[in-house]
């Protein structure tokens, strides 16, 4: 009898150690699975906020910039769309104005242009023949504090009106963003762009866009979803040579 009681103690323990290692090689190391998963999350978590911290540098610093919104309108009798009491190119500066939030600023001379849209043709003509430079009833008293001026203009005789050339030649533009915008009837922003970047070689000159007068006028929305979608690829979310305004 005391033979055999050493020999099943034996068997039993011989058994326990067999059950432990079946045991430890079945069951998955949960600890280890934990930290895996606990790494995979913090990585994650790393990611959205790095990728949240540039969104709000961004955002922060499209807050900071300081836009200036200058047109040159015309209302009264103008092409393809008559007799109008708000000018073409007053009507997305607005718009720009206030998907930008920008100060807004209208270009005006001390001698207005005259309703009638033929008398208005003729002077437009003189003027750019002359390479004059009305005097502007107004001016900009805080130009240095902007960053960023959009400059709107219709297109007379395949060019700006020479009004706007007064407008850039009074102010020094080194450093800022100037970004174009026009109205017409066929003949897009012409050379208007280049012109303006010969005038502010110091200035950096954005790619313009250019809506047609009717549009602006009758389609509204349609100028708008125009201009949200050019503000938003520039990254601010931001005709017939013989006429005037169009």
């Amino acid at each position: 009898m005391k033979r055999i009681l050493p020999l099943l103690f034996v068997l039993a323990m011989t058994l326990v150690l067999a059950a432990c290692s079946n045991t430890d090689e079945t069951e998955p190391n949960i600890s280890q699975s934990f930290l895996s998963e606990d790494r995979e999350v913090s990585n994650e978590t790393q990611s959205t906020e790095d990728s949240d911290s540039t969104q709000q540098m961004e955002d922060s610093n499209m807050n900071e910039t300081k836009i200036l919104v200058a047109y040159f309108s015309r209302p009264g009798e103008n092409y393809s769309v008559g007799y109008i009491e708000k000018g073409n190119t007053h009507i997305v500066a607005d718009m720009i104005a206030e998907q930008t939030g920008g100060d807004i600023f209208e270009i005006r001379t001390v001698t207005p242009y005259p309703d009638d849209y033929d008398e208005c043709v003729e002077i437009a003509e003189q003027e750019q023949n002359e390479n004059a430079r009305p005097e502007l009833d107004e001016s900009v008293g805080d130009m240095k504090n902007y960053d960023v001026v959009f400059l709107g203009y219709p297109n007379w005789w395949g060019d700006m009106p020479m009004a706007v050339y007064t407008f850039l030649e009074s102010y020094d533009f080194s450093g800022k963003t100037i970004v174009p915008f026009c109205t017409h009837e066929g003949s897009g922003l012409s050379s208007t762009e280049s012109s303006i970047a010969e005038i502010c070689s110091d200035a950096e000159v954005l790619e313009g866009l250019a809506i047609r007068g009717s549009v602006a006028q009758n389609s509204q929305e349609e100028a708008k979803e125009a201009v949200v979608s050019w503000l938003s690829e520039a990254g601010f979310l931001g005709g017939d040579s013989s006429s005037t305004e169009r």
